[in-house]
């Protein structure tokens, strides 16, 4: 197992932090353009109009610069999964599903050429390593909401259900940012992502019917 690079140190100073800020500004945006290859650690910092050395105070390498930009992104995602949690407690399990899918894709859409090289082409992330503590407070959220809205769905295995939910959202909204299909709106695609969750999720009263295909087929023969 290959471990994730981590930061030298954390800025503790309101200058530290503008500074780190402003080095991974920088660093998505050498991403973007260059792709991981192009990337190297004294662009980035020329962009950031930084020293090399200002640099190497905080990340020791490219590699722990761009893991800092992908632990950024799974915390924009838990704010997120929070926002949903704590906005109208009356709202139904779709209407939270559709709103974390529309802010994950808005997000996502914001930087897709940099989204493209994180997924794409940063190497260490296609080995096993161990989640980011916002991964494990994702996963902790998504788990919470679908027990508080038990009641509305089929899957009793609430752990498995929310590996195999998480991963429905990330795949889709992932390919609707990065290779959306020709023809359909932002909207549409959002759709089929709450769609997909959702029809996997199931509702009680769905999982004790007979197979709609099955149905249909006795109604044709009448």
């Amino acid at each position: 197992m290959t471990a994730i690079p981590q930061p030298r140190k954390s800025p503790r100073q309101l200058r530290s932090q503008h500074t780190v800020d402003t080095i991974l500004q920088a660093t998505a945006r050498v991403l973007a353009t260059h792709g991981y290859a192009g990337t190297n650690t004294n662009l980035i910092a020329e962009t950031a109009g930084v020293s090399v050395g200002s640099l190497y105070q905080y990340f020791p390498n490219k590699n722990a610069l761009i893991a800092a930009l992908h632990d950024r992104h799974d915390n924009q995602m838990l704010d997120v999964i929070d926002e949903v949690l704590d906005s109208n407690p009356a709202a139904t399990l779709r209407e939270r599903v559709a709103a974390i899918v529309q802010a994950m894709l808005h997000a996502h859409l914001l930087e897709p050429a940099l989204h493209r090289v994180l997924e794409r082409e940063f190497p260490l992330f296609d080995q096993p390593h161990e989640h980011s503590r916002a991964d494990q407070d994702i996963h902790r959220r998504m788990r919470h909401l679908l027990e508080f809205h038990r009641g509305e769905i089929a899957q009793q295995d609430r752990d498995l259900a929310t590996y195999v939910v998480l991963r429905i959202m990330e795949s889709l909204v992932h390919a609707a940012a990065l290779e959306p299909p020709a023809g359909f709106s932002p909207e549409q695609l959002e759709q089929a992502v709450v769609d997909a969750v959702m029809g996997y999720l199931g509702t009680p009263a769905a999982a004790g019917r007979p197979a709609p295909r099955k149905a249909a087929a006795k109604t044709v023969r009448r």
